[in-house]
């Protein structure tokens, strides 16, 4: 299944391939044809079943883990926050998901620039999309769309006020990044480390208690 983001990225080089074997032109319908092949593959929304379990956090991204270590973030939270960082290959679905059960507390877009994605600058001044989210208990949740060289758009498919189910699709970076998830250390357990790959809604990441 393409997701709705992708179509016109897939139809109008399909539309130029057609267009191009029409006038005889075999070379550029093979290129418009390969580029629209891509495109579909790239925009793919696989189903995925989640764990509706309100302690369990779920990948929000598919990818490789290259960050996952304490952090202190005290304009954000005063205590320890875990910091889990997903690098999105190319061919990985770029669908982002949400982590857990929660609402959108805020959304806030920062433009930026275009460092490579695997350098910690990155992070700091590349184009990116923050969303607060917050668990029925209060626990805070940070998710961030980082753009890398080559994205050219994130897009969010929610807003703030709105309640999400845990593995609900938010959001997409256009052609490769990385998504960052950061909550609070306390009460929780982590299930990766640096060098797992996930998938986004079911690969389970770690689990954080229920607080009263």
């Amino acid at each position: 299944m393409i997701h709705k983001e992708g179509k016109n990225w897939v139809l109008a080089p399909l539309l130029f391939s057609l267009g191009s074997l029409f006038l005889g032109r075999k070379k550029l319908a093979l290129l418009g044809f390969t580029l629209g092949a891509f495109n579909a593959y790239f925009f793919r929304n696989p189903k995925r079943e989640g764990i509706l379990n309100p302690e369990i956090i779920l990948s929000p991204a598919d990818g490789k883990v290259v960050t996952c270590e304490l952090e202190e973030r005290p304009e954000w939270y005063s205590g320890y926050l875990w910091r889990v960082g997903i690098f999105m290959r190319l061919w990985d679905v770029h669908i982002n998901r949400a982590p857990i059960t929660s609402k959108v507390l805020k959304i806030h877009y920062l433009k930026g620039e275009k460092n490579p994605i695997f350098r910690e600058k990155a992070f700091v001044k590349n184009e990116k999309q923050i969303y607060l989210l917050e668990r029925e208990d209060g626990v805070p949740f940070w998710l961030i769309q980082v753009a890398g060289v080559i994205a050219r758009r994130i897009k969010s498919f929610v807003l703030p006020g709105e309640d999400l189910i845990a593995g609900e699709p938010i959001g997409i970076i256009k052609f490769g990044s990385r998504v960052e998830l950061f909550f609070p250390a306390e009460g929780t357990e982590i299930y990766v480390k640096k060098g797992h790959k996930v998938l986004a809604g079911e690969t389970v990441i770690g689990k954080i208690s229920l607080r009263k």
